[in-house]
């Protein structure tokens, strides 16, 4: 497999400031896929697993942000994983299937026999090598990942129909209100340039469209003859779902862990996620400790070499501890992500939580949740520079940026 003529380029959709509403107060001022999970930035995790990717000669990010909110990024992660790394900017909203098109002569440049494309906000383990040597051998134009989940949450998603000898596609919906599938669609294709042309055929045929409805002007005011603009192009609805059955598109399915990065809550399980991978892949990355010179580790845990931790401070499972982080003595970290410059004072106790940047809990403080990742108080999240004061209480609750928290308080959002 993978031959030289085998080139390979990788676009990973980021989104853009309107799109991370629900991200909030964490994306306030820091871009969402530039949000550190298990100590690296969100998109980091894509674009690792795409460097594994045999032959591949360029990653491509593209969304809404501006080029400088992304410039330190990509120059310090091309140079940290010795492959390029461009930012390309949206003008206006394409769909996901014309967001690629619109690109195409950057994305050809390498002139790729084969184009991945991610979503940042997707956390799974990206089997992509082994994606690309299914999608070589199924001869198709494209390769879809995917997943059994249980039938109540499968509406929630694109579901869809394979057969289960070939793999081929067979049918695709996106987000339908009556059951059809319990395998839904990852986030995460391969194709190869013939997608260029489906989705250009989709864009001529609106074309088409438009110019036949202005011969009756009555007609063109009808709301369902109103239609989307010719190069808005989405994959699910205007790709997927028309090509399905042509022996097009086939499955991959993973049987690893896949979830989506949509809310704050989400983000912690994620991270806890991506440190038992690095267990099993990069254990390097990850922190030892028995309470003697060390703080006491248990499970898996990051912390930033510049963090400071007090040795009789307990550290896990699942926690994550940025870059100048000070751990006072007697402190319990469980289940949460700490992020840069904040400052845990003696025997505090954060569990199940998000404390952001430059924030303060004072001693004998505890900042906690349930941690049920599905519901919008399941984490307790602190915006960035918040200060708990000591022996103050915060529960199920969200406290938005720059406030001090003198009293305690449970399942509240402080604005």
């Amino acid at each position: 497999m993978g031959g030289s003529e085998e080139r390979v380029v990788a676009v990973i959709m980021v989104g853009g400031p309107t799109k991370g509403t629900r991200f909030r107060p964490l994306s306030l001022n820091t871009p969402k896929p530039l949000f550190p999970l298990a100590g690296q930035p969100m998109v980091n995790h894509p674009i690792s697993a795409c460097k594994r990717i045999p032959n591949l000669a360029q990653i491509y990010l593209i969304g809404f942000y501006e080029e400088r909110e992304f410039a330190l990024f990509v120059s310090s992660i091309s140079n940290e994983l010795r492959v390029p790394v461009r930012y390309l900017k949206e003008d206006k909203p394409h769909g996901s299937a014309g967001g690629l098109y619109n690109f195409r002569d950057q994305i050809m440049e390498e002139s790729p026999s084969h184009i991945f494309l991610l979503n940042c906000d997707v956390c799974c383990s990206f089997p992509l090598a082994e994606m690309l040597e299914a999608h070589i051998s199924y001869r198709g134009m494209g390769t879809i990942l995917v997943i059994e989940v249980s039938p109540e949450s499968a509406n929630q998603f694109g579901e869809l129909v394979a057969d289960p000898v070939t793999n081929e596609l067979l049918h695709y919906t996106e987000k339908p209100e009556t059951f059809v599938s319990d395998r839904i669609n990852c986030g995460v294709y391969i194709f190869t340039p013939d997608i260029f042309t489906a989705i250009q055929g989709v864009s001529s045929q609106r074309k088409d469209r438009a110019t036949l409805r202005r011969v009756s002007s009555f007609e063109a005011l009808q709301p369902a003859n109103r239609s989307l603009p010719s190069d808005f192009v989405r994959l699910d609805q205007d790709i997927l779902s028309p090509l399905a059955g042509k022996k097009q598109f086939y499955v991959y399915e993973t049987t690893d862990y896949w979830e989506q990065i949509k809310t704050p809550g989400m983000s912690l399980k994620c991270s806890g996620l991506y440190l038992a991978q690095f267990r099993r892949t990069s254990p390097d990355l990850l922190a030892s400790g028995d309470g003697t010179k060390n703080a006491a580790i248990s499970g898996n845990v990051y912390i930033h070499p510049s963090a400071k931790v007090h040795p009789t401070a307990k550290i896990g499972p699942n926690a994550s501890i940025s870059a100048n982080a000070r751990i006072g003595a007697g402190v319990r970290l469980v289940h949460c992500i700490i992020l840069d410059d904040v400052e845990i004072k003696e025997n505090a106790v954060v569990i199940h939580a998000i404390v952001g940047w430059k924030s303060s809990i004072g001693r004998w403080s505890r900042v906690q949740a349930s941690g049920d990742h599905n519901t919008k108080l399941g984490v307790t999240i602190l915006g960035e520079s918040v200060t708990v004061e000591d022996e103050v209480v915060v529960i199920n609750s969200i406290v938005l940026p720059n406030k001090t928290m003198n009293v305690s308080v449970q399942e509240e959002i402080i604005l």
